[in-house]
């Protein structure tokens, strides 16, 4: 990589308040939405003023970027001021999918009661001078029409799902790991020109309790927080141990009962809790997390979750405890090392982004990271009259006892979120 490609771009970023708008997603791009919202609080990114060049390190890459930037931010909350969306790998040393960070030229953004707009350029960029500051609304555009997307077995099928758990079981008897997550693909497209910001409104309306993003063609509604940084204070939410939601009220409490007294799904999930804890420790003081996981139930599923909280010490960024934390047990397994092994092994594809970090980052390190899951990845760079080509993945943790179909069918309900928006 040539030293021109390293020299960050020195950006402007100028945040003002705007009145409150209903429906910032109208803003974004149709074809290529760019997008982080939970319970009403939303990002919507335009354009693009600066992106991660090809192969350099997103967390170096960001700290000379956020170093050299000048930021006039008289606002002040979670999302304003100098930000870039991102999307990394699940595993960057085999997979061609690459790290995506990419700062927006515009970003409106809504926060409780307030509403904001980001306006981000370089540093010399004449023409762009003169709306710094300005709090004047880009243009919404209207949703396209409806559409639906035709999705089928990829590279592992149903049967060929349950032939790798063996594998990956025959792997924990042999001692080489103690639980490996294992995971499936569904292929697909959706028609050429399709505007994918009704994907995002119909993941977000379904799951609102969810982290529901778009960046870079990678669109999903994922329930697990991989770290959120506000102000010196961490926070992460750990999922691992997975039911289906009941047919009625009898059945849910039964499903939820059963899963909140499993020993394999709680051991499964306390092999995640202390990946997490033990990834923390080195940039926390005072981390603690619950002594029991509690029961998050959403739309199709029942979760053990475990909430882990520490405040940050020396000057980390959210995207340096990235590197620290992922991938996590929950996702690859214990140890992580022979965990990772066993799935390069045994599993015939690229998970490509599926798994990995999906989040923001503002200029002081701060921002909001989920694990991508419940998502599918749309070339929106390669579309064509044939359509978009998209990939979507569902994983589950196998641990000794786990059974094969079992598993299978644990996919099968993971990937109902965006299988059910897809159609």
């Amino acid at each position: 990589m040539t030293p021109d490609a390293l020299r960050p771009p020195r950006l402007r970023a100028t945040t003002r308040e705007i009145p409150a708008l209903d429906d910032l997603l109208t803003f974004a791009e149709p074809h290529d939405p760019m997008v982080w919202t939970r319970r009403g609080d939303i990002l919507v990114g335009i354009g693009r003023a600066a992106a991660l060049p090809e192969g350099a390190d997103p967390g170096s890459w960001w700290r000379r970027v956020g170093g050299a930037a000048e930021v006039d931010d008289e606002v002040g909350q979670p999302g304003t001021g100098l930000v870039a969306f991102g999307a990394l790998p699940f595993d960057p040393a085999v997979s061609t999918a690459a790290a995506s960070l990419t700062v927006p030229e515009v970003v409106l953004g809504r926060r409780g009661g307030r509403a904001w707009i980001t306006r981000i350029t370089a540093e010399d960029d004449d023409d762009a001078r003169a709306s710094r500051g300005s709090a004047d609304l880009p243009e919404p555009t209207g949703f396209g029409p409806h559409w639906s997307a035709t999705v089928g077995p990829g590279a592992c099928t149903p049967e060929g799902y349950q032939a790798a758990v063996r594998d990956g079981l025959a792997a924990i008897a042999s001692g080489e790991v103690a639980k490996v997550v294992l995971a499936r693909d569904l292929v697909g497209s959706a028609p050429a020109g399709a505007d994918l910001r009704r994907l995002v409104r119909a993941l977000a309306s379904s799951y609102p309790d969810t982290w529901t993003f778009a960046v870079d063609g990678l669109i999903g509604a994922s329930p697990e927080t991989l770290v959120t940084v506000s102000g010196g204070t961490v926070t992460a939410r750990v999922l691992a141990g997975t039911a289906a939601r009941g047919a009625d009220a009898d059945a849910d409490t039964a499903a939820s009962l059963a899963l909140a007294t499993s020993a394999k799904d709680l051991d499964e999930h306390q092999y995640a809790v202390q990946s997490v804890l033990t990834s923390l420790r080195a940039h926390t003081s005072a981390l603690v997390a619950e002594s029991e996981p509690f029961m998050l139930k959403l739309p199709n599923v029942w979760h053990l979750a475990t909430d882990v909280e520490g405040t940050l010490t020396g000057d980390a960024s959210a995207l340096d405890l990235l590197g620290a934390l992922h991938p996590t047990a929950a996702v690859a397994g214990t140890p992580t090392d022979a965990a990772l092994s066993v799935i390069r092994r045994i599993e015939r594809f690229d998970r490509g982004r599926y798994a990995g970090p999906v989040g923001w980052i503002d200029a002081n390190g701060d921002g909001e990271w989920a694990i991508a899951l419940r998502c599918a990845q749309f070339d929106v760079h390669g579309a064509d009259a044939d359509g978009i080509r998209l990939t979507a993945h569902a994983g589950a943790g196998i641990v000794a006892g786990s059974d094969p179909e079992t598993e299978m069918l644990e996919t099968r309900v993971k990937f109902r979120p965006i299988v059910d928006a897809l159609a």
